[in-house]
């Protein structure tokens, strides 16, 4: 097998892959999907929200918002809380979920979760936990996509949503591919 890389940007990463089937192709763009762990806002206590949209409503554009997740510290088990606190009249974005835990944060600032009329007050915490897109596509760190160029010769396109670089999102899916093919191994002996 051979990659070529064709582009690499911050938020984007296009390369060939050469002398693998379609059977190794899928499970690259699988994997980068479906088992790539990346936090995400997973519950929200509300103790105040005077606007018209239901808590529902808020939790759900509120765990769609992207998180950095660092590479390495980090398990199933680690809960970072994010903190929210608005008065209208003001729109209120992204950047105003304030971590407690500096590494894991908003990875774009500028989205907005919704506009505060006068008066309206919105409270609430958030707890963000390391998931993985099976589970929820929030958990998602980006989107994983390749095109047959020829026989056993693909091209890849990876792009970050912004919990990671693209690069890393590749090689932590090889990773857990390569991890999986050792246990499917230790079984069979």
């Amino acid at each position: 097998m051979k990659i070529t890389v064709m582009e690499s940007t911050p938020m984007s990463l296009r390369f060939r892959l050469s002398g693998a089937g379609f059977g190794v192709a899928n499970a690259i763009r699988r994997s980068a999907i479906n088992s790539v762990g990346s936090f995400a806002i997973d519950s929200v206590t509300f103790y105040e929200n005077s606007t018209s949209m239901f808590d529902e409503y808020i939790a759900h554009r509120i765990g769609l918002v992207p998180l950095v997740t660092p590479s390495k510290g980090y398990d199933e088990k680690d809960e970072i809380l994010f903190s929210l606190s608005a008065e209208g009249p003001v729109t209120v974005y992204s950047k105003d979920l304030k971590s407690t835990d500096k590494s894991v944060k908003v990875a774009n600032e500028n989205i907005p979760i919704m506009k505060l009329a006068q008066g309206q007050v919105l409270r609430l915490d958030g707890k963000a936990i390391l998931g993985v897109g099976s589970r929820s596509s929030k958990f998602q760190p980006g989107l994983v996509t390749y095109k047959q160029l020829g026989d056993n010769e693909f091209e890849f396109y990876i792009e970050t949503f912004g919990q990671m670089p693209p690069a890393e999102i590749l090689s932590r899916a090889l990773s857990i591919i390569s991890e999986n093919v050792k246990e499917v191994r230790k079984e069979l002996k």
